[in-house]
């Protein structure tokens, strides 16, 4: 199979009266994130950067809005189920790059428990995750604060490849 790149991208609006996750961390804002399960748009992701890797399709495809079950869900069993299909395929984790789009809040005090976090899901060592944050200098949706976006980018490998 040899090495595959995967590509994801993901944005959801922010609302009252809900925690807001990112990584699968909780983080203190006076807003959360819209969204059928828990709106962790980085998980979100980097879930469809996973599963564009494997030629797996997208997060809906996998955890359909339209279904109850994954109704305020934990993103980060959607990346567990990433990861087993990850070992299923025997492919591993090279390298996963991202970045969180947000006004605010700021992300640097979350940074170092949502890297291990996700490299705790992935199982793999936390110097294979990156994970960064930017704004937009007030500009757009994300400026005014209205949402936020995340995007990653993976390499998986054959478990056998060298």
């Amino acid at each position: 199979m040899g090495d595959r790149v995967g590509t994801g991208f993901d944005v959801h609006a922010l609302v009252e009266s809900r925690p807001l996750w990112i990584g699968g961390v909780k983080i203190e804002h006076d807003k959360g994130l819209e969204g059928h399960s828990d709106g962790d748009v980085l998980i979100h992701a980097i879930v469809d950067a996973l599963f564009g890797a494997m030629g797996a399709g997208d997060l809906g495809e996998h955890f359909s809005s339209a279904d109850q079950r994954w109704k305020d869900a934990k993103s980060s069993s959607f990346l567990k189920y990433a990861k087993e299909m990850m070992r299923q395929k025997s492919l591993e984790l090279v390298y996963l790059d991202s970045v969180v789009m947000a006004q605010r809040p700021v992300l640097k005090p979350y940074m170092k428990s949502i890297r291990e976090n996700l490299a705790g899901i992935l199982e793999c060592p936390v110097d294979l995750i990156s994970v960064k944050a930017t704004t937009t200098d007030h500009l757009g949706f994300l400026g005014r604060e209205e949402g936020m976006a995340a995007q990653a980018i993976c390499l998986l490998r054959s478990s056998g490849a060298k």
